[in-house]
């Protein structure tokens, strides 16, 4: 067993919020006050050809939200409600480096981690110079401010995309998520279209493949094993990303539903919205502060961060970007 004794250590680690310890926020880290309102893309046509590796789901009801009562209560997991959606179409993974290193040549795009030029890096995965860090997260001293960091420079400044092109892409933001998924003919999953394709044809499962966490000794998905944050055993293989076709798919065929990295979703966050929210195809509030994350990522451990169930729900600011954060398309039936 390959074990990772983690031996960087910036300060003393110690959990102080359950909320941002996932996937901070970019205004915990962020020592840019520049502009980013103006557009600075060109408009290009869409690409559809990028909707290919995708399957298209059924719709109908399930049942969602936490059936076992594990949810953090300031998440909203609950109620559990019946949802109907429309059939839809998603993609079997999550968008990889290699599909948005072709979106941004065909679009010149700037993504937002580039423009501020800086974004959050796990402290162990760091490859850069310490004058590269900006600073550390306040309460989450495991994430770091690295300038430089981003897609394609993952790790920070002394990283690069070689061996990686079939990872998820990382650092990415909410509105980079949109802008790829816009050429690429798609959008961004609702909360509840994700729900419904993560279960798999599961009703009320604890997970994408069902109720326990491992099956027959073999883990199904990249999360933390070991003392977090200093220890990793890596008994999943991994100590931050896999590559997107790992483990298992789930019953419609969709791969790390849960794990690897945390899925932008289109809906603002609301903790209390499951309780008012429409029964047919909802969408979600219609204002909010930050955007939903499904799905979980590398880091998460159930010793402070058990939201890699399927009903767990996170969220965060649109501009946020981190080493633990990509995105999948949906796309309308016709």
């Amino acid at each position: 067993m390959v074990r990772h004794r983690l031996g960087h250590r910036p300060c003393t680690l110690r959990i102080t919020s359950m909320s941002n310890c996932c996937s901070p926020s970019s205004a915990q880290w962020r020592t840019t006050t520049r502009d980013l309102s103006d557009p600075v893309n060109p408009t290009t046509p869409c690409n559809p050809e990028q909707s290919r590796d995708a399957v298209t789901l059924p719709g109908g009801a399930f049942h969602m939200g936490d059936h076992h009562g594990e949810g953090y209560p300031a998440d909203g997991e609950g109620p559990v409600h019946e949802v109907h959606l429309a059939p839809f179409g998603i993609n079997v993974t999550t968008v990889t480096n290699a599909e948005f290193g072709r979106f941004i040549e065909a679009t010149g795009y700037t993504t937002t981690a580039e423009r501020y030029g800086v974004s959050a890096v796990f402290y162990a995965a760091f490859q850069g110079q310490r004058a590269d860090i900006l600073r550390q997260v306040p309460g989450v001293p495991w994430w770091l401010a690295v300038k430089g960091a981003n897609w394609q420079r993952p790790n920070g400044p002394g990283s690069t995309l070689d061996g990686l092109e079939d990872h998820p892409v990382v650092h990415v933001s909410w509105d980079d998520a949109v802008a790829y998924c816009t050429w690429a003919g798609g959008r961004l999953p609702t909360e509840a279209e994700w729900e419904y394709a993560a279960r798999g044809g599961l009703q009320g499962a604890r997970y994408a493949w069902g109720d326990n966490l491992a099956l027959d000794g073999r883990w199904n998905c990249n999360i933390w094993q070991g003392g977090f944050p200093m220890e990793n055993t890596a008994a999943d293989g991994y100590l931050t990303t896999a590559p997107v076709k790992t483990y298992t798919p789930n019953g419609y065929g969709l791969w790390q539903m849960a794990g690897n990295v945390w899925e932008w979703c289109q809906d603002w966050f609301d903790a209390e919205y499951y309780s008012r929210a429409s029964s047919i195809n909802p969408r979600g509030p219609d204002t909010g502060a930050r955007r939903v994350m499904r799905g979980g990522s590398y880091l998460c451990h159930d010793s402070y961060c058990n939201r890699y169930r399927v009903a767990a729900r996170n969220s965060n600011t649109p501009d946020s970007t981190s080493g633990n954060t990509g995105f999948r398309c949906v796309f309308d039936s016709p």
